[in-house]
């Protein structure tokens, strides 16, 4: 970890800025709050995960899971992130893994300063391949219940085939830092008055009412935690 500032006195509950986890543009923006970082990296479905291959950069979707701190991203055993982490099991593969919310769409009167409001997570670090059989399915039990909150207790764990067929990796949060936009329009005072609509138009996210599968066992009723919200 690199350049970290020299102050001791950080909270026990942030995560120690580096140079690569302090942005360069709006760094006002920037939060290092693990309470905050964990809220939005659980609220999230899908990372996007980072990696060089043969002099090459890419970039994948994937699902994950966090347990405390660290996380987990699993995939075929013929994936390239996971591949490439097993090769690399002494040190580790190096990724940069992101995850983003859109909350709102900010529409303002000049073309210039439309924005989004945002919340967004990057981790930097080293990613292994988790070869213990428990914490294999500990993590695979985080990534179902990351998706659907009490999901793995209702359902047929991976059975030994399964879990040869499937890869995890692990990455631990120690380079972390959160970054958000929040707030109105920004727009310049000269532009007060043009005649054109501006605002926020909020998002959000939420369950439609599950389409249940046509050879459901007879009398198997749709669980709580998948009612509409």
């Amino acid at each position: 970890m690199q350049g970290t500032p020299p102050s001791q006195q950080r909270p026990a509950d942030t995560y120690p800025p580096t140079e690569r986890t302090v942005p360069t543009r709006s760094p006002g923006r920037a939060a290092y709050d693990k309470e905050l970082v964990h809220a939005i990296l659980d609220e999230g479905y899908v990372c996007h995960l980072g990696f060089v291959r043969d002099g090459a950069p890419v970039v994948l979707p994937t699902l994950y899971g966090r347990v405390g701190e660290r996380l987990y991203v699993h995939g075929s055993t013929g994936s390239r992130p996971l591949r490439a982490a097993g090769r690399a099991a002494a040190d580790g593969l190096p990724v940069c893994l992101t995850v983003t919310h859109v909350d709102g769409l900010v529409l303002a009167r000049s073309a210039f300063h439309h924005s989004i409001n945002y919340r967004s997570v990057v981790v930097h670090g080293p990613a292994y391949d988790v070869t213990d059989p428990e914490e294999k399915r500990r993590a695979l039990d985080a990534l179902v219940d990351h998706v659907v909150p009490g999901r793995a207790a209702d359902s047929r764990p991976a059975n030994n085939k399964e879990l040869a067929a499937t890869a995890v990796i692990r990455l631990d949060l120690d380079e972390v830092s959160a970054k958000l936009r929040t707030g109105g329009v920004n727009d310049e005072p000269e532009d007060l008055g043009l005649p054109h609509w501006a605002g926020v138009v909020p998002l959000r996210k939420g369950y439609d009412a599950p389409l249940a599968d046509p050879e459901l066992a007879p009398g198997t009723r749709l669980p709580d935690y998948l009612a509409p919200r």
